[in-house]
């Protein structure tokens, strides 16, 4: 849903563009150029967007999932490392939804300036970088955690 109003906004963006008769062919391919990466970054943020709603719908099926688990185990050892996998999904959370405001803000300031067209400064790119490496970085952690837990589970059944 989001994607098609983006498209949208686009396409608008392009007949814009394209209904100033004063631009030439050329001016055009240079005003293009800076929005081309902008639209590039905002494609990208869109990405990240859909992966954190994955993320976050899979964070709630392992609490559910350790939740069903817990009412039928009673150990200690097993509580304590419950709470641990219950401690780091809480964690995932927070985290997830600290990048998604970030995405937010940086798409506000792409958007800005691809409604001025204005090709993105280096502050941008570079906001651009981090982001992409927050969204690499919790690709592998949340892997890595969702292995462990169904690694542990197995163990104890």
């Amino acid at each position: 849903m989001r994607y098609n109003r983006v498209i949208r906004w686009y396409k608008m963006q392009t007949i814009n563009l394209n209904s100033q008769d004063l631009l030439t062919v050329q001016n055009k391919k240079a005003a293009m150029t800076g929005s081309n990466k902008t639209e590039q970054f905002l494609y990208e943020n869109l990405t990240w967007k859909r992966l954190l709603d994955f993320c976050i719908q899979e964070n709630s099926f392992l609490k559910t999932r350790l939740s069903a688990v817990v009412d039928k185990e009673t150990g200690e050892v097993f509580i304590a490392q419950a709470e641990h996998f219950q401690n780091e999904f809480i964690l995932k959370d927070e985290y997830i939804h600290d990048i998604a405001k970030d995405i937010k803000e940086q798409e506000k300031k792409l958007q800005l300036g691809l409604i001025h067209k204005k090709a993105p400064d280096y502050k941008i790119c570079r906001r651009q970088e981090k982001l992409r490496n927050e969204i690499c970085y919790l690709e592998k952690e949340f892997s890595s955690l969702k292995i462990q837990f169904n690694k542990y589970l197995l163990s104890i059944i």
